[in-house]
């Protein structure tokens, strides 16, 4: 005769706990990504930074991000690329709390580790922002304060790439007075808008799986990796990152899973 199987009982989780763990977490997040090469006066290295990036693209044969975005800002309506900005300012952040509640409220377990995973992987991205101050392709052309060629930095011209943000606009800008004051402009190496995009497709096949207790999740909810490619391309085409940018946002998101699993 057999002996019965049970199933661990999911752990009891305080939301108000949750709450001040995610809240004490971001207050750090952001006072450190602001405080390492935030300011104008990084300019030079960041853009120094950028052509060293754009070499390693252009000998892998790879450098496609300004003719990517002309190609589809000659759509029509400009490919309707302030849906893009829209996006890029606000998915980022509502998609992942939608994600970190769904796990919280159906699958506790797996947002114990799921959560542990996104503040790993936001840590090290945190490094890679103070160690490689990295200037994004919407500034290599730009004369605004932040851009290359407000500093006459030899070569910021010829590029090619638009500021599709400040041209036409989203729902806010990097110039406006609340934003300029909490982003850093320079963080973007490695890019933490797809390292988290693949972290909610993830996390939200492992709360699947947990819900349904099925292996083949993936195969029938691969529609969930439409997301992350979605970001890519938003944060391509609006000039806001590399393509480098998001590998390492997907070597952060690997490092930030080894940190979840204790190796």
């Amino acid at each position: 005769m057999t002996k019965p199987t049970h199933s661990r009982p999911e752990p009891v989780l305080r939301w108000w706990r949750e709450l001040v763990l995610v809240l004490i977490f971001y207050g750090l997040y952001s006072m450190v990504r602001s405080t390492f090469g935030a300011g104008s006066e990084s300019r030079t290295i960041a853009f120094r930074h950028a052509r060293g990036v754009i070499r390693v693209e252009d000998t892998l044969g790879l450098w496609f991000e300004p003719s990517l975005q002309q190609w589809y800002l000659d759509l029509p309506n400009h490919g309707f690329i302030r849906g893009w900005n829209i996006f890029y300012g606000t998915a980022h952040f509502a998609v992942t709390i939608g994600i970190l509640l769904f796990a919280f409220v159906k699958a506790p377990r797996v947002y114990q580790f799921a959560r542990t995973a996104l503040a790993g992987t936001t840590l090290l991205a945190l490094v890679g922002f103070a160690a490689y101050t990295l200037m994004p392709p919407r500034l290599l052309d730009d004369a605004s304060e932040y851009g290359a060629c407000a500093g006459l930095e030899p070569g910021c011209h010829g590029y090619g790439i638009v500021d599709t943000l400040d041209v036409w606009g989203g729902i806010w800008k990097f110039g406006d007075g609340g934003a300029a004051i909490v982003s850093n402009q320079y963080a973007a190496m490695p890019s933490l808008h797809f390292g988290w995009s693949m972290w909610c497709a993830v996390t939200a096949l492992l709360v699947l799986r947990a819900l349904n207790r099925s292996t083949d999740v993936a195969k029938r909810h691969w529609w969930v990796f439409l997301y992350p490619a979605a970001t890519l391309f938003c944060i391509l085409v609006t000039g806001n990152h590399y393509w480098l940018d998001a590998f390492f946002g997907a070597v952060a998101l690997g490092g930030g899973w080894l940190i979840a699993l204790g190796i």
